[in-house]
């Protein structure tokens, strides 16, 4: 870690230390979109820092930091829809199109499972001819080789191709899923929450109420899933904070989601990215997590992810907001074919945890804690 991330980090322990020395708990009152919007742009990153470090503690007045160790596998790359931030996708035909087999799909994870992997993170392009058995197919193929892995599969996008497909409603597909054995959902998918943005990068994928309308329709059905946002193209700070309304409000409804992770957009080898230049930016990165903390009061927890920015920046976002490390990554394909791939040993993440002054914890996907190290 650079020598101004450490004074960082020393600096941001020593206050959590005192806090909980006066016994003092934070208080906070709900933001608004226009208040949200003036802290993003204009707040100074450290006390922007500072306040949402301690509705961190707030919430959760424990030392402890957690991460999963999980395997993001795709069953396919076939998509049909294009999107312009894409390298992963290959259309029907080409020749390094590909849908795995559930024998595949068993190698991969015996491969994850003898390294101490006890997530399946499911993903697929939207392929245009596969119907619903073959994904009932392959969870049920995981839960019968695999019982004790956690299976967290399919984004609304996914879904939706399903239901269209299948000729299904979305509770059809989803009830169908859940019989087979899926547990949660991943949040993929969403990119930004704001019709302006989605037409502009991925005009062909489905709007932005039938994500909600799929995450809804998930959490009734008793399916936990996670929301995520994909930044660092087009949007504005105004449709950052738009997009973290549209998922507080649907919180409140369904009280379903159970993570929010940021990531910004990787550019090589895609077409958005030749017509745009992109910086990299640790700054942006660390005040879309602490905003989303402040203004996802309803979210119990904020993942820091170090896979897509870097292992220090993963560490400080422990002091802007986030309460865990995200996930161990043992395969990651998607973030990798758009020139950025970071890998990390468990003993790595641990280290990183007990470096910034927290306790690590190897969880579930559903937060339940598996070891304190």
């Amino acid at each position: 870690m650079s020598s101004a991330g450490s004074a960082i980090l020393q600096s941001r322990h020593s206050e959590r230390q005192c806090r909980r020395a006066a016994g003092r708990a934070p208080t906070m009152k709900r933001l608004g979109k226009a208040e949200a919007t003036t802290l993003f742009k204009s707040s100074d990153l450290l006390a922007l820092g500072k306040k949402a470090h301690e509705f961190r503690m707030k919430l959760h007045p424990k030392p402890v930091v957690s991460f999963v160790m999980d395997t993001n596998i795709n069953y396919t790359n076939v998509c049909d829809v294009g999107c312009l931030f894409c390298a992963f996708y290959r259309p029907r035909g080409h020749a390094e199109a590909y849908v795995m087999t559930a024998a595949e799909l068993r190698d991969k994870l015996g491969s994850a499972s003898a390294n101490g992997v006890t997530t399946v993170l499911l993903q697929g392009g939207m392929h245009p001819d596969l119907k619903l058995d073959y994904y009932v197919d392959l969870i049920a193929s995981i839960r019968r080789d695999y019982p004790a892995m956690h299976v967290h599969a399919f984004s609304p996008p996914e879904v939706l191709r399903m239901s269209e497909v299948s000729g299904m409603s979305i509770r059809e597909v989803l009830t169908a899923l859940k019989s087979a054995g899926l547990m949660s959902i991943p949040g993929g998918g969403a990119e930004i929450l704001v019709e302006r943005v989605r037409k502009a990068i991925s005009p062909a994928k489905p709007p932005v109420d039938d994500w909600l309308a799929v995450m809804e329709t998930a959490h009734t059905l008793g399916i936990p899933t996670t929301a995520t946002m994909m930044y660092g193209h087009l949007e504005t700070p105004e449709e950052i904070i738009e997009h973290l309304d549209r998922l507080r409000i649907l919180q409140d409804k369904t009280k379903g989601f159970t993570a929010f992770i940021a990531w910004d957009f990787k550019s090589e080898n895609t077409a958005l990215g030749r017509k745009m230049q992109t910086r990299y930016s640790a700054e942006k990165y660390l005040r879309i997590v602490a905003i989303a903390r402040l203004y996802l009061d309803n979210f119990p927890n904020i993942q820091a992810s170090w896979s897509s920015q870097g292992k220090d920046i993963g560490q400080l976002s422990l002091f802007f907001g986030a309460n865990d490390l995200g996930s161990l990554l043992f395969e990651e394909n998607v973030m990798r074919l758009a020139g950025h791939r970071l890998t990390a040993r468990r003993d790595e993440i641990v280290a990183l945890i007990k470096d910034a002054g927290f306790t690590p914890v190897q969880r579930t996907t559903f937060y339940d804690t598996l070891k304190v190290f």
